[in-house]
Order: C-alpha cells, then structure tokens, then sequence
C-alpha cells in the first residue's frame, strides 16, 4: 500500500512538473513571439550559425521539442533547406541541457518550494493584467517555472531514501549497466520513459533525483540519459506525419543524429565516464548521502552537455554525407 501511495505522489510531481514545462515554454514563447522565429529563420546563412540559433531559442523557451517542431514547420515551408534544418536540431540538443544545470544548481541546493509558491502565486495574478500582454506572458513562464521546481519538489517528496530499503537495492542493481547487454536495455528504458511522458525533462528530473538519492548509481543515470536522447526524438517524427518531404528529411535527422551519438557513446561508454570525472571534480562513488547530493547532478548535467557538444561538433564536420545517410533511410522506407 505505502509503494502505491509512493507511485501515486511519484505521478503527481510528474504531473505537475510536466504542467510546469508546458506553461513555461508556452509563455516564454508567447514572450518571444516573432523575435525567436526571426532568429531561426534568418539565422540560418551556415551551418554554424543554424546551431548557434538552435541553442539559444531552446535556452529561451527551455524546450528542445518545441524548437524542432518549429524547425518541421520551417521545414515544411520551405523556410528551411536540410542542412539549414539540421544545424538548429544540433543546437537545440545543446540548449536543452540547460534544464539539467537549473535543476541540478537550484533544485538540489535550496529549500526550492520556498520560491516555488510566491512564482505561481506571482505567475497566476498576472494573468488577470489585462493591459500588458506581455506581462501575461512573462507571468504564464513563471507560472511554469514554479510548478516545474513545485513538481520537482514533490518528486523529490515521493522517491525514498536508498539507505533504508535494502529491497529496493537489491532490485535496482539488476539494471546496472555492467555488461553491453545491460547497458543496452537500461537505454531502453530511458528511451520508453521519455516517449511515455513525451518530455525528456520530465524524465531526466526523475534521473537526476534517483541518483542524487542514491537509487540508481551514476553509469545507470548517465545510460537512461543516453535513452532519454533517443525518445526525446518521437515529437518532431510525430509532428512530420503528413508533412512535405522537406519536414519528414528535417524529423529523421533528429532522430538519426541522436541513434548515432547513442552508439559512439555506447562503444566508448566507460572511457567518456572518466572524460566527465576528469571535467567534472568530485566523487560519484560510495553511499555517502551528501556526496551523492553534491556531486551527481552537476556529473550528469555535464555528461549531458558534453554528449550533445560532441555529438554536434562531429556532425557539423560530416553535415553533407550524413544529409546523404538521410536521404537514402528515407527512400528505402
């Protein structure tokens, strides 16, 4: 009965911190309005500029589905060429990262229901200004940002505490990813999560909070990582249905690009481990609740960060024949 009551509190912070993002990147671009669609369409004269467009709309509107959705839609316009297309995708696998680091600087430091509550109470009054438009938007974004840190919270709430479930640890070693095969089905599982909640978000809060917690161990966090970049993809695949040519180029590049990055990752997967180690000080070793709560965040928020730098610095050097690998999945389909 208490593991249902945990399930069920589990659900609800999901619940709500999924809210919490949708109003957020709504609001935020509603606030942008048509700046943002400005800085994708125009800047767009390279491949490198495309990327750099892509990190900073997704760090605005903290949405990486949102961005290539938008691109799809370019895309389907014929706004956008396929490279052009291929360069914001790249960069929105960058600024999506930004989520982890604000999760991992403010919700783990700070008592964060202590702003939670006066952001939504500040957010829903705004909505009553009838004026000043854009103070409705800024005020729907934070909104959003206190239900995110308020689901959070109650995520937080309803994951127990390793050290006082010895059953709970020995079934969460069976998915450590010692072996090729384990490796492989953890990534699966983050791949499942993030196409069930449909936010890659949502799914990495749950991540960052069960390793802070000492639930699962760093390398499994970093493996459902890796699957959360994978089903993050299904947004833009799911909104090309129908679509032109040009948009189903633009959504199988999305998703071809992080298949790809997942497989280096996965040859390389302990040496790239000991890459983040080096970066990133501090241990991510042993049952120490503090050190678990200080260092696993910020390991893994790089481990993020890192992946999708690597992944779109060496795609940005293979743009013309990965445009070709494109094509030609696309017709063999």
């Amino acid at each position: 009965m208490k593991g249902l009551i945990l399930a069920l509190d589990l659900l609800g912070g999901l619940g709500v911190f999924l809210l919490g993002i949708k109003m957020m990147s709504d609001g935020l671009q509603k606030a942008a309005g048509d700046r943002l669609r400005r800085i994708i369409s125009r800047a767009t004269t390279n491949r490198f500029t495309a990327t750099l467009s892509g990190i900073v709309a997704t760090s605005i509107i903290q949405s990486s589905s949102a961005t290539t959705v938008m691109v799809v839609g370019f895309a389907s316009a014929g706004l956008l060429n396929l490279s052009q297309s291929l360069g914001v995708i790249f960069g929105a696998n960058i600024g999506t990262t930004t989520t982890a680091w604000l999760i991992s600087i403010l919700g783990f430091k700070v008592d964060i229901s202590l702003f939670a509550m006066p952001m939504i109470g500040v957010g829903f009054f705004s909505q009553f200004i009838k004026k000043w438009p854009l103070a409705r938007r800024i005020g729907e974004a934070m909104l959003g940002f206190g239900l995110l840190f308020l689901g959070l919270s109650l995520i937080q709430g309803s994951i127990p505490d390793l050290q006082n479930s010895p059953a709970v640890v020995e079934w969460v070693v069976k998915f450590r990813p010692d072996t090729l095969l384990s490796l492989l089905a953890v990534i699966g599982v983050g791949t499942v999560l993030t196409v069930i909640f449909q936010s890659s978000s949502a799914v990495m809060a749950v991540t960052l909070t069960c390793a802070a917690k000492g639930l699962i161990d760093y390398p499994t966090a970093c493996a459902l990582v890796l699957g959360e970049n994978i089903g993050t993809t299904i947004t833009a695949n799911i909104a090309a249905i129908g679509a032109p040519l040009a948009a189903k180029r633009a959504a199988l590049g999305h998703m071809l690009f992080n298949v790809l990055g997942v497989i280096w990752a996965v040859i390389l997967f302990h040496p790239f481990l000991e890459l983040i180690a080096w970066i990133v000080p501090g241990s991510t070793q042993g049952n120490d609740p503090q050190v678990l709560l200080t260092n696993i965040p910020y390991h893994l928020a790089a481990f993020h960060t890192t992946f999708n730098i690597i992944n779109t610095a060496v795609m940005l050097i293979f743009i013309k024949p990965f445009e070709r690998l494109i094509l030609f999945f696309l017709y063999a389909i």
